[in-house]
């Protein structure tokens, strides 16, 4: 019997196998690959923020400085521009304004040009240099603005971008001070003694209505000479209250914690007319002269704004001709006042306005509620 033989597989050929890593423990020191050194990267960044935000700050000084002395110069020469070529001549004073205020562009452009190449070298000296010298000219620039030869050259100013309106202004304020020029110190010395036992509650009301004291001051120094009385035509008390809207006895009802103000009383009597001022200054939009007289006129014959949409009038100026029968002078007298009050509390005495350069230093402190100064 033959016996099959087993058949023998075929040879396979050895499988290639992949070569591991080496293992880093085994290494030598010198063949370990290194890690990069973050440390170094994390020390520099917060210096790097650091002084990116110092720049900035830098940069928005320096940029503030030139712009404040820009713009204030630019009022400077402007004011100053009105003032020397004043009038309607178009040879005489138009175009030669116009080639100043051309000329003021040009030389700004050339002396930004200048500045941008001069501060790469203060730079170099030093990093806040520019921003350093930016800020002391706007400093200067301010020191001169409040310094009292700048008060004509900003009332000049302000008539150039005011226009009529401004010089209606200008010449109202004149007339306060002439009110007030006219005034006897002596006279005047006695109504703020007289004042003194009042001015404690028209202070507390004037802060509780939001309204100038100095103005509540001359109202009553005009209405009663701070005499509190009834007098014939129905004036009552320390402001002469009158006819007074329901409302605003409500007003000065509740600020007094009351159920009812009594007129009669001089502290609420400074409340009610505190809030009639209030109310009368806003409805004439905030015109100081034309809310005094609003209080002044009241709600009879319709109060002041119907007057003055019957008449067509705009202003105090246009309105004066069609009150021949009230007090037209009744704001300058209050303001006259009112500016005595105000010197009174900020000098400790009255300035005579004829004075030295006392005019001057009234200007620059201005008519209570209507500043006319920088």
């Amino acid at each position: 019997m033959a016996i099959n033989p087993k058949p023998i597989a075929p040879r396979q050929k050895p499988v290639a196998r992949k070569a591991l890593p080496p293992d880093k423990s085994q290494l030598p020191a010198a063949n370990k690959p290194r890690k990069p050194r973050k440390s170094a990267a994390r020390k520099r960044r917060p210096a790097q923020v650091f002084w990116s935000r110092k720049n900035l700050l830098l940069l928005s000084l320096e940029g503030l400085g030139l712009a404040i002395s820009a713009l204030l110069g630019t009022m400077l020469i402007l004011g100053s521009s009105a003032s020397t070529f004043s009038g309607s001549g178009f040879f005489g004073s138009l175009l030669p304004f116009a080639a100043g205020v051309a000329a003021w562009v040009v030389l700004c452009a050339g002396v930004l040009l200048v500045w941008l190449k001069w501060r790469g070298w203060l730079k170099t000296k030093l990093a806040s240099l520019p921003a350093g010298l930016a800020f002391c000219m706007a400093l200067g620039m301010l020191w001169f603005v409040f310094h009292d030869g700048y008060i004509p050259v900003f009332t000049h100013f302000r008539s150039l971008v005011g226009g009529k309106q401004q010089a209606a202004r200008t010449t109202l304020a004149h007339q306060v001070y002439a009110a007030y020029r006219r005034h006897n110190q002596a006279q005047l010395l006695k109504m703020i003694q007289r004042a003194e036992p009042f001015a404690a509650d028209i202070r507390q009301a004037a802060k509780t209505f939001a309204v100038d004291e100095h103005l509540l001051l001359g109202i009553a120094a005009t209405e009663s000479s701070f005499q509190p009385r009834t007098s014939q035509d129905g004036g009552q008390g320390l402001f002469q209250i009158t006819a007074v809207p329901k409302f605003i006895l409500q007003q000065a009802g509740q600020e007094l914690a009351v159920k009812q103000a009594d007129v009669a009383n001089p502290r609420h009597n400074a409340f009610i007319a505190a809030a009639t001022l209030k109310h009368y200054l806003a409805e004439m939009q905030d015109d100081l002269f034309l809310g005094l007289l609003a209080y002044n006129i009241g709600p009879r014959n319709g109060g002041l704004r119907f007057i003055m949409q019957k008449y067509g009038a705009s202003d105090f100026v246009t309105m004066q001709p069609y009150i021949q029968q009230l007090p037209r002078d009744y704001p300058i007298r209050v303001l006259a006042y009112a500016l005595a009050f105000k010197l009174w509390q900020q000098e400790g005495r009255l300035l005579a306005y004829e004075e030295a350069d006392n005019a001057i230093r009234i200007q620059q402190l201005g008519i209570p509620g209507l500043i006319m100064a920088f």
